[in-house]
C-alpha cells in the first residue's frame, strides 16, 4: 500500500513511524513533513491546506489512503474534498470536525444529549461576557470558541484576570477570529485525562488513556501550550472508571453525532476532568492529540493500517485491537520563549538521522520531530515545540528515567522542557 500523511508536526512523525512498521505499507509520503519525517519517508512540498494539490498528488501517485493529522485541514473540509473525488481518506468530515472547531457547538450537543461537562455560557458580545463573569466570580475558565493551536484557554483565578482574558480574546484578537465568540465555563477541580478513541459512527474502540501536561512550567505553572509532555497509561485511574467514561461520554457522543446526521469517522479526542462529581468533558478534538500520540501509538500492537482500513470499510466493530503492557513517557523539548515568540535556526546536537529514522518495533527510545528541518548534515529548530523524546519501559518509573536520560543527550540553544512529566502518577499510586 501507498500512504500519504498530511501534516508537519510530532503527531505526523509518530504516524509515519508507526505506519512504517506495517508489512502492508510499502511507501509513505508526508506533506509537508518535517526534518524527522524527511529522514526516512518522502516529504512532499505541498501545504496541508492546498487540498487541490494534495488530491492531485494522491491521484497521480495512486495513494491507497490519505491520513490527516492536524485539525485545520479537517475543519477546512479536506475529507469532503477527497471524498467527492473518490480518493480514500481517513478523518472526520468538516461538519463532524466542528466538535473541535466550535466549543459552543460541542457544548450545545453535550447539553442536548446529557453528556457531563462544565456549566457554561457562550457570548458574541463583550459587555455580556463581562457581566457574566462578574456575576459568577472566579476562578473561572475563558475559552476562545474556535481553533487556537491548543492555547485558547485561560484559567482566571481572579475577577481581574477573567476580565483581562475576555478583553484580550474579544477586543485585542489575541487568538484572531477564533475569539470572535467566547465560551465561559465553571472552573472544574480534579485531574485531567485524555481518552482517544477510534470511531466509525456508532462503533467506539478506545485507546489506552494518557495524561497531557499543558502548561509550560513544572507544577502546572505558566501559560498553556500545545502540550509539554505526556504519559500512558494512567495508573491512578481504574479500568472500571475508564469503562464508565466510555459508557457515559464517548459512546453517547458518537451516537449523538449519528442522530444529528453527521457521523464521526476517525479519531475522537476526549479531554476529561476527573471531578468529585465524576468525569466531565473539558473538550473534544477531531484528531489524535499531540503529544498524546507520541505515548499512545508506540503501545499499539495491532497494525495501524488495519484499523484505518477497517474504519473506511465499515468493519471496525469486527476488529480486535490489542495494546502493549508497557508504559510510555514523552518529554517535549521547546524553543526559548515558547509558547510566546521564539527564535528558529538553532543547531540541534545529539540527534542524527539514524535516530530520527529509526522505525523498528519494540525500540525503547524514539525521538519524534515536531519543529525541525534538515540543513546540510544536521537538524535545526523551526518551531516552538521542537522534539518529543519518548521512552518505553516495563514500568512508568522506568519509562520516565529513560526519557529524561535521552533528553539529557540532546541540546540546542535555549532548549527548555518540564522536568515533572508523569510525576502525578507516582503521587497517586
Amino acid at each position: 500500500m501507498k500512504v500519504l500523511v498530511v501534516g508537519s508536526g510530532g503527531r505526523e512523525h509518530t504516524l509515519v513511524w508507526k505506519l512504517a512498521q506495517s508489512p502492508k505499507v510499502e511507501k509513505i509520503f508526508c506533506a509537508p513533513g518535517n526534518g524527522g519525517t524527511a529522514a526516512f519517508v518522502q516529504n512532499v512540498p505541498i501545504q496541508m491546506t492546498d487540498y487541490a494539490a494534495l488530491a492531485q498528488f494522491a491521484k497521480d501517485e495512486e495513494i491507497d489512503v490519505t491520513i490527516v493529522g492536524p485539525e485545520d485541514p479537517l475543519l477546512g473540509g479536506i475529507v469532503d474534498f477527497f471524498s467527492l473525488r473518490n480518493l480514500p481518506i481517513y478523518g472526520p468530515s468538516a461538519k463532524a470536525a466542528k466538535l473541535e472547531g466550535s466549543k459552543s457547538f460541542a457544548k450545545c450537543l453535550m447539553r442536548k444529549y446529557d453528556i457531563p461537562t462544565a456549566e457554561y455560557e457562550s457570548f458574541l458580545d463583550f459587555e455580556s461576557a463581562l457581566a457574566y463573569v462578574r456575576a459568577k466570580g472566579a476562578p473561572i475558565v475563558i475559552k476562545a470558541d474556535g481553533l487556537a493551536q491548543g492555547k485558547g484557554v485561560i484559567l482566571a483565578f481572579t475577577l481581574e484576570e477573567a476580565e483581562e482574558a475576555i478583553r484580550q480574546i474579544m477586543q485585542d484578537s489575541m487568538f484572531g477570529q477564533a475569539g470572535n465568540r467566547v465560551v465561559i465555563e465553571e472552573f472544574m477541580r480534579g485531574e485531567e485525562l485524555t481518552l482517544l478513541s477510534f470511531i466509525d459512527g456508532e462503533t467506539v474502540k478506545p485507546m489506552i488513556p494518557s495524561q497531557d501536561h499543558k502548561t509550560v512550567f513544572d507544577g502546572d505553572k505558566g501559560p498553556n501550550t500545545g502540550g509539554m509532555g505526556a504519559y500512558a497509561p494512567v495508573p491512578q485511574v481504574k479500568d472500571t472508571d475508564i469503562q464508565s467514561m466510555i459508557d457515559t461520554i464517548v459512546q453517547p457522543m458518537a451516537s449523538a453525532m449519528v442522530k444529528e446526521g453527521i457521523p464521526f469517522r476517525g479519531v475522537l479526542y476526549t479531554g476529561l476532568m476527573l471531578t468529585e462529581d465524576g468525569p466531565k468533558v473539558v473538550e473534544f478534538n477531531a484528531r489524535l492529540g499531540d503529544p498524546e500520540t507520541q505515548v499512545v501509538l508506540p503501545l499499539l500492537e495491532t497494525d495501524l493500517i488495519d484499523i484505518i482500513m477497517a474504519t473506511l470499510n465499515g468493519t471496525l466493530a469486527d476488529l480486535d485491537i490489542t495494546w502493549s503492557k508497557q508504559s510510555a513517557v514523552t518529554v517535549v523539548m521547546a524553543s526559548p520563549g515558547y509558547p510566546g515568540e521564539y527564535p528558529t535556526g538553532a543547531v540541534i546536537n545529539g540527534v542524527d538521522a539514524p535516530v530520527a529514522a529509526s522505525q523498528k518495533a519494540g525500540e525503547s527510545e524514539i525521538v519524534f520531530h515536531a519543529g525541525t528541518k534538515q540543513q546540510d548534515d544536521h537538524f535545526v529548530t523551526s518551531g516552538g515545540r521542537v522534539l518529543a523524546v519518548t521512552a518505553l519501559g516495563d514500568s512508568l518509573q522506568q519509562a520516565k528515567e529513560k526519557a529524561y536520560q535521552a533528553v539529557s543527550r540532546i541540546s540546542f540553544t535555549g532548549a527548555h522542557y518540564r522536568r515533572d512529566i508523569a510525576d502525578k502518577a507516582f503521587k497517586k499510586v
